[in-house]
This record gives C-alpha cells, structure tokens and sequence, in this order.
C-alpha cells in the first residue's frame, strides 16, 4: 500500500510540474516556450485555460491526499 501511494505521488509530482509550467505566464518564462504561443491566441478565459485549470487543482488535490496519506501510513 505504501508502494502504491508513493507511486501515485511521484506521479501527481511531476504531473503538477507539467501542468505548472504549461499555464499562461504574465511575463516571459517557460510558460511560453511551452505552451504560451498555443495558448495566447485563445485568450485568458478559453476552454483550453479553464481545462488546465480544473486538471491543475485536481492533480494538486491528489498530491495532497497523497502526502496526507503516506504522513499518517508512516508516523511512528
């Protein structure tokens, strides 16, 4: 089971780093080597937006089961 959690949150990790880095930046950055020429011809309120958005804040939900749950797995 610990196994099995701690798969999920190296894989939520890095998932939410992605997805991070795929948002439109306010500035320059790695946002717009990634996604930020894709994205800026949609506009900041665009389905696309808004979907990785939801995707963000569910994936930064799981992460955060993730490390709720291997805190009370492992305690002493």
């Amino acid at each position: 089971m610990t196994i099995g959690i701690s798969i999920a949150l190296i894989l939520s990790s890095m998932l939410m780093v992605l997805l991070v880095l795929l948002h439109k930046g306010k500035g320059g950055g790695l946002s717009d080597m990634f996604g930020g020429g894709f994205s800026s011809s949609f506009g900041g309120s665009s389905v696309v937006e808004r979907n990785l958005d939801r995707l963000t804040v569910i994936t930064g939900v799981v992460w955060f089961v993730c490390i709720i749950a291997l805190g009370l797995i492992l305690r002493p």
